[in-house]
């Protein structure tokens, strides 16, 4: 629905140094064990991971990154397993052409010195200290990036036994999940600016030089040509849903009811037509009743659309509905409101609108009033 935040694609590799693998037995399958966590880990925060295993040479670091982009992951994880040459990792990211988040993460909690100071073969104990050596090549790849221009943020922890690090690692899956949506996602906007609020004129191209989508500019008429279509059954049909949903007040009619219902349908239909993933929109007109009767009859449509993951606010509020798409996608809801009072006794601010409400984050069903 709507380029749904779980189509994202999560890019995992791991990296150590192909030379390695002969001269120390066993440390490869040891170090694809601790990635295989790691993919675990991940993935039981989002099931669409690609894994593409360790990357030891600058062959497979090319590609890596050429399967990356042929699959267009959103965000790449790079977990550095131990000692890695920067060469078979930039590649990588270069193609990829995505944020990238390092995981440094060790092992255990520490080595276990005392095993490792009886044993008496230099090979093992050389092993045993690359198996650790996840911290070793950070700071060589953090240069890199940095003289490369490469986007990229770190977290530092454990393997296992560490719900502080694998909290942040999920608190980045959530924000790519966000520029996923924003990348993807299809903004209309019908009518035009409410003359006089200079605050909330916006610049289109920069919007998607920021957050990228598509936006689609409609007009009411196109609303109001969809609400002509609109049969009696389902006019009835989305009445019986707003007295489902909506706290609907004694002083509402049933023609109110029924005006509201058949802009709602075709509101559905203007979303469905242009698969929109938020909308903002203002008219004012003249001399135009069929018009007027859309706009003023608009405001249950666009909650129960707010509250099924197509935010709508009023007043042409584009940076508004931004807003409120990146609280959607991150769980949490945004309502279109504005402050209108400070009451100092209470210790409270006054808020609202007269607009659509969020039905999600309302502690009771929201009253609708005519």
């Amino acid at each position: 629905m709507f380029n749904s935040p779980n189509n994202l694609k999560i890019g995992l590799f791991g990296i150590g140094l192909h030379t390695y693998w002969d001269q120390f037995e066993g440390l490869k399958s040891r170090l694809e064990g601790y990635l295989n966590i790691v993919e675990q880990k991940i993935t039981s925060i989002h099931s669409h991971v690609i894994n593409v295993g360790l990357v030891d040479s600058t062959d497979k670091a090319f590609e890596a990154g050429d399967l990356f982009r042929k699959e267009g992951v959103g965000v790449v994880f790079l977990y550095v397993t131990t000692y890695a040459l920067s060469a078979t990792v930039l590649p990588v990211v270069q193609r990829a052409r995505v944020p990238v988040i390092i995981l440094n993460l060790s092992p255990q909690a520490s080595i276990n010195y005392t095993a490792f100071n009886k044993m008496n073969d230099r090979t093992k104990m050389t092993a045993e200290w690359l198996a650790h050596c996840s911290s070793c090549t950070v700071p060589e790849i953090a240069n890199v990036f940095n003289r490369t221009g490469v986007q990229f943020h770190q977290v530092t922890g454990m393997l296992a036994n560490d719900d502080d690090c694998w909290n942040e690692v999920s608190d980045w899956v959530q924000a790519a999940k966000v520029a996923y949506t924003m990348m993807n996602n299809r903004l209309g906007c019908m009518g035009h600016y409410y003359s006089g609020m200079l605050d909330i004129y916006t610049d289109l191209t920069q919007h998607y030089a920021h957050f990228g989508g598509h936006v689609e500019l409609l007009e009411v008429d196109e609303l109001v040509s969809l609400s002509r279509e609109v049969s009696l059954q389902a006019i009835i049909e989305r009445v019986k849903l707003f007295k489902e949903v909506f706290d609907v007040q004694s002083d509402c009619s049933e023609f109110e009811l029924q005006r509201a219902a058949k802009t709602s349908v075709a509101l559905d239909k203007l979303v469905s037509r242009y698969q929109l993933g938020s909308l903002a929109y203002y008219y004012k007109g003249a001399d135009n009743n069929e018009n007027e009767d859309a706009i003023s009859s608009i405001i249950l449509g666009n909650s129960l659309l707010t509250s099924n993951n197509v935010p709508v606010a009023g007043e042409y509020e584009i940076k508004n509905v931004q807003a409120m798409k990146i609280m959607d996608t991150f769980g949490a809801g945004g309502s279109f409101t504005e402050y209108y009072a400070i009451d100092y006794e209470d210790d409270i601010v006054l808020m609202g609108h007269d607009g659509p409400g969020h039905i999600v984050i309302a502690e009771e069903k929201l009253k609708y009033v005519r």
